[in-house]
C-alpha cells in the first residue's frame, strides 16, 4: 500500500511564499516521476510541476520562474517551493506520484491535497 502525505499548504498574502512537501511511504522500490498538480474552485485539475526521478523537470508556463521543485529519491519525497504568489495561484495542490515500483503492478498514486490560499 502507497501513501503520499502532503504538508505545508496554508494561507499567505500575495507576494509571499509557500513550500509543500509530500512523502510517500509504502514498499516502494522506486518512482518514475513524481509532481504537483493544482485544482481551483470550478476548473479541471491542472499539471503546475513535475520531476523524473533523473531530474528532468516540467513546469506549467504559469508558474515558471516562480515554483521550483526538487525530490529526494532516498527519501521519496517531493518539494514544491511557491514565491511571488499570486491570487490565480490558490487551489488545492496535490503531490502525485507516477510509476511506482513495489511488490505489486506498477502504479500511480494521489495525495488527499492540501489548500494553498493566496490574498490579494
Amino acid at each position: 500500500q502507497v501513501q503520499l502525505v502532503e504538508s505545508g499548504g496554508g494561507s499567505v498574502q500575495a507576494g509571499g511564499s509557500l513550500r509543500l512537501s509530500c512523502a510517500a511511504s509504502g514498499s516502494i522500490f522506486s518512482i518514475n516521476a513524481m509532481g504537483w498538480y493544482r485544482q481551483a474552485p470550478g476548473k479541471q485539475r491542472e499539471l503546475v510541476a513535475t520531476m523524473t526521478s533523473g531530474g528532468s523537470t516540467n513546469y506549467a508556463d504559469s508558474v515558471k520562474g516562480r515554483f521550483t521543485i526538487s525530490r529526494d529519491n532516498a527519501k521519496n519525497t517531493v518539494y514544491l517551493q511557491m514565491n511571488s504568489l499570486k491570487p490565480e495561484d490558490t487551489a488545492v495542490y496535490y503531490c502525485n506520484a507516477h510509476g511506482v515500483f513495489t511488490r505489486g503492478p506498477l502504479g500511480d498514486y494521489w495525495g488527499q491535497g492540501t489548500q494553498v490560499t493566496v490574498h490579494s
